[in-house]
């Protein structure tokens, strides 16, 4: 029998470059290193201590050791009628001031920016940016002056004789809404700004050729164009208002009875005030859960080609 020659590497291989050494890690993955390591050691590690907490019954106070609990914290959440309360509160507050309120403004104003004199823009931008670049607790305060039984709003009804009420009372989560999108809109006309910039001016003047409106060419032309921002408008939107806290907890603190209290305020009552970590950690979780929901639907309308 005569013998096989070995087969050469092959080229550019690092058996072919460097003969005698396995394969090594590619150059290019070497700058990711650092990056990969501050991910795993400041998020995926906090994160999964987290985890293990919210299976923990771990108090602030009165406990010698914590012990595992098991889904006993999630268990006692879904019994909870507090809970449930925040959970529906939660998704009105983000449906009412990002879905609808913060989109829907910033689009409008995007549009009707475009078609606006250039003082009237820099005027309308920059009293909508100011309000997104005030810190949350200076906008809760306004928004609290605001709303309050002796606020602005209700001295401008009085002035025009109409009845007032004690906003913050009767309909805080209406409040809290109202002041998240006063506070944020200016992401979203400035997503949607960027967006209208891209469409090509020729389609639209096709379609005004064609006897098309405005409605007809916002809703068939610029719509399907933009829809990928969107997507994107929609999940950072979402994914923010989901995580508001400052801006409620200054305006109404969740209350009056508990009206107001989205899932980050009852999350921070259970486990700073009631002292019940576990507990607290359990709903932070749900609450990360309710978020990675909104995303995958989210992401699914990325994937889809315009």
């Amino acid at each position: 029998m005569t013998a096989t020659a070995p087969r050469p590497p092959l080229a550019n291989t690092p058996e072919a470059t460097h003969p005698g050494r396995g394969p090594r890690l590619p150059v290019r993955v070497l700058p990711l290193t650092p990056a990969v390591v501050l991910l795993l050691l400041f998020l995926a590690g906090p994160i999964a201590y987290c985890v293990f907490i919210a299976f923990t019954d771990l108090q602030l106070t009165g406990q010698a050791e914590d012990s595992f609990v098991g889904f006993e914290n999630f268990t006692r959440a879904f019994g909870d009628e507090a809970f449930l309360n925040a959970v529906w509160l939660t998704l009105v507050f983000t449906v009412l001031s990002s879905l609808v309120g913060q989109n829907t403004l910033g689009l409008a104003l995007a549009a009707l920016m475009r078609r606006a004199s250039k003082p009237v823009r820099t005027l309308t931008g920059g009293i909508v940016v100011t309000a997104w670049v005030l810190p949350e607790v200076v906008a809760g305060f306004l928004l609290y002056a605001f709303f309050r039984r002796e606020g602005t709003l209700n001295a401008l009804l009085d002035w025009l004789h109409l009845p007032s009420q004690n906003w913050l009372f009767t309909l805080p989560i209406l409040a809290v809404s109202f002041a998240n999108v006063w506070r944020g809109t200016a992401f979203s006309m400035l997503v949607y700004s960027a967006a209208l910039n891209e469409i090509p001016q020729e389609i639209t003047e096709a379609a005004e050729v064609d006897g098309a409106g405005g409605w007809r060419r916002m809703w068939h032309i610029t719509l399907p164009m933009i829809r990928r921002s969107i997507a994107t408008n929609l999940m950072l939107n979402t994914l923010q208002t989901l995580s508001v806290f400052g801006l409620i907890w200054v305006m109404t603190r969740g209350g009056p009875g508990g009206k107001s209290q989205t899932l980050p305020l009852f999350m921070y009552e259970q486990a700073f005030q009631n002292s019940l970590i576990g507990y607290g950690t359990a709903v932070a979780l749900l609450l990360l859960l309710v978020g990675s929901l909104f995303s995958l639907v989210y992401l699914r309308l990325l994937r889809t080609e315009v």
